[in-house]
């Protein structure tokens, strides 16, 4: 007896391609495209690239950006920012032998009221007492969150992502001792503000 054969449906074909497009604070660049046979399904898919990327600027490349679709207008994915790091081979290139390295970690508020988590790292020339690493983590965090309470969300990305804010922290901290460099390792998008 012959048995009936299924056909199998060829679900690439039923999927439609939607380009990705930044936020206007970051230039309404388009980063990629990506397939989906419903756009809702999109919403909420995380996207990773470099700042290079983005700016075409190869020095860039060891910035990574977290982006999240935030929502689809036509075969358009708006993305929204959140959060980025530095690459594990640039950091590790950048630590040296018997140089301090300070890091630190804290949760700030921008002045539209978004809380992001930032985490600044510091390198000493030379090794540095406690003492010192304590003054420089102290004035590294109190930089950070004078500059969140001063700008919106979007001025605060691009300083962290610019190196404006880590330039900063250098002209802070280098009275306390020799700082070799100043980067933000890593940040996140806590919560954005309750609508009321």
């Amino acid at each position: 007896m012959a048995r009936k054969v299924q056909r199998k449906l060829d679900k690439w074909k039923s999927k439609q391609w939607y380009t990705l497009e930044t936020p206007d604070f970051m230039g309404r660049t388009t980063i990629g495209q990506t397939p989906a046979d419903d756009p809702r399904k999109l919403v909420g898919r995380v996207i990773e690239t470099t700042v290079g990327e983005l700016t075409n600027d190869f020095s860039k490349h060891n910035i990574k950006l977290k982006l999240r679709i935030d929502d689809v207008v036509g075969d358009v994915a708006q993305v929204k920012f959140m959060g980025h790091e530095i690459t594990t081979d640039y950091l590790r290139s950048i630590v040296k032998r018997q140089t301090s390295r300070i890091d630190s970690n804290l949760t700030v508020t921008t002045k539209d009221g978004i809380k992001v988590r930032v985490k600044p790292i510091c390198f000493t020339v030379k090794r540095a007492r406690s003492s010192q690493i304590r003054g420089i983590r102290a004035v590294m965090e109190d930089v950070v969150r004078q500059r969140a309470t001063e700008v919106g969300f979007e001025q605060f990305v691009e300083e962290l992502v610019g190196g404006k804010l880590s330039a900063s922290i250098y002209r802070n901290v280098k009275t306390i001792y020799p700082i070799r460099r100043v980067e933000i390792r890593k940040t996140e998008v806590q919560a954005a503000p309750v609508a009321a």
